[in-house]
């Protein structure tokens, strides 16, 4: 699209104000709203937007280590560049115009902790090999009857769910809840995101999303907007709804996997699928496959983010605990699909879980794969049977985020897949995340030591 188009589209839609916003590292969605004329003068020249967005955490405090940004550089402005393709009208918002932007340093070149960006260069890796990455995401995400005042005010304890009990695929509780769901889907349709599939799942007030894959970049846009905007209709609703990876250590985890696959330039042709071979994969799809499983274990950090996504990684709750791979195996780390039909050939990764930054997860699994298709990898044999058991093949995964940023601080190909400077960037904020969580006091230690030691 160009800026005469975005003009006639506004004029038709009756769009009096723009709401632009870029990610973070961490995911969050932040930005800003503006006037058409300030969007149109932006949308030449791009804007300035404080880098503090990449010099503090999820709860706004800053690093004390960053080398991007921070009290030495006086956290200046990124230059902003608003990606008018991304154009977008949430529907209940029927006079603003919805744009993300893409960061860049003032030299113009990509700001080096710019997610988007980065899953841009990746992509573009892909497409100079000639391959059109495609990706999908989906999630499990749980609802409550709280909103964001009575949440703070229970310190998130004693949360009452959208519907009790363990009734996965319930067609009675998708009806029950028949005015969120057809919110859902309508409202993300309106706004450019296909969701294919929603149902419940196992667990009090827990649904599952799946989204329709895309082209790589567009993939990860729908899948990290899909997050923001479910929040927002959850609390149109008066509901409220979490992304973590584990919000109870009763419940099971919260996955958030991702379904790729490589086509030829044209998008015609799924190169994963060989209906020949004895597993209907292609070697590319077999190359692709030993790049995510000989890298996994040293980039599951950009996987797996937080403290808490390492609590979802236990025994019996449908999460992997090595890089294994199997053809329709759901215990394994990589689950190979080849149907139906030629085009299905994918592969599933499913160590992510819903807490992901898409962009930085999609860039890191096309990256890998790519990695193991220009050396010729080979995955060893798929794994048949129950993957998660103690005596499983595979390597394990690092157990917690501390285990995983380490690895990923040590790792060549990670640099080679991502950047030194991206990395760098990444490994920093993930050391503060873990450093934060080292100075709590928890609730299981206040139960457990307070009156007995």
């Amino acid at each position: 699209m160009d800026l005469s188009e975005i003009r006639v589209l506004f004029e038709e839609r009756g769009i009096r104000k723009v709401k632009l916003g870029g990610f973070d590292v961490d995911g969050v969605l932040r930005g800003k709203l503006v006037s058409t004329r300030k969007f149109f003068s932006a949308a030449k020249t791009g804007f300035g937007f404080c880098d503090v967005i990449f010099g503090w955490d999820v709860c706004d405090a800053l690093y004390d280590n960053a080398a991007v940004t921070g009290w030495q550089t006086g956290y200046p402005d990124a230059l902003a560049r608003i990606d008018l393709d991304s154009f977008r009208v949430l529907p209940y918002e029927p006079d603003t115009a919805c744009f993300l932007v893409d960061f860049q340093l003032p030299n113009g070149k990509p700001h080096p902790a710019c997610p988007r960006s980065l899953l841009k260069r990746v992509a573009a890796r892909a497409e100079a090999s000639g391959y059109r990455a495609r990706f999908s995401g989906e999630f499990e995400f749980w609802v409550f009857r709280e909103n964001p005042q009575t949440l703070a005010a229970k310190g998130f304890r004693d949360l009452v769910p959208l519907s009790p009990g363990m009734f996965g695929y319930s067609w009675l509780r998708a009806g029950q809840a028949n005015e969120l769901a057809s919110d859902i889907l309508d409202t993300m349709a309106a706004f450019d995101i296909e969701v294919e599939g929603l149902h419940t799942e196992t667990g009090p007030g827990v649904w599952e999303a799946a989204l329709r894959y895309d082209d790589v970049v567009r993939a990860a846009d729908q899948a990290a907007l899909f997050k923001t905007t479910l929040k927002q209709i959850c609390h149109r609703h008066e509901l409220s709804v979490t992304f973590m990876a584990k919000w109870n250590a009763d419940l099971p985890g919260s996955s958030g996997h991702l379904h790729q696959s490589l086509w030829d330039g044209e998008g015609d042709v799924n190169l994963f699928a060989d209906a020949k071979s004895a597993d209907g994969l292609s070697t590319l799809a077999h190359h692709y496959i030993g790049g995510l499983l000989s890298l996994t274990p040293e980039l599951t950090a950009l996987f797996s983010p937080f403290v808490n996504t390492y609590k979802r990684y236990v025994p019996g709750v449908w999460a992997p605990l090595r890089a294994s791979w199997g053809v329709e195996n759901r215990t394994c780390g990589l689950r190979a699909i080849t149907g139906p039909g030629a085009t299905a050939a994918r592969v599933e990764l499913r160590q992510t879980a819903a807490d992901i930054n898409p962009f930085i997860a999609m860039a890191t699994s096309l990256g890998a794969g790519l990695y193991g298709i220009d050396e010729g990898l080979e995955p060893p044999p798929p794994v048949v049977g129950d993957a998660t058991a103690e005596d499983a093949p595979g390597d394990a995964l690092p157990a917690t985020l501390d285990h995983a940023v380490r690895a990923l601080e040590a790792s060549e190909a990670a640099k080679v897949i991502l950047g030194e400077a991206f990395v760098d960037h990444y490994v920093r904020t993930r050391d503060w995340e873990v450093r934060e969580y080292q100075k709590a006091v928890t609730d299981w230690e206040l139960r457990r030591y307070f009156e007995v030691v």
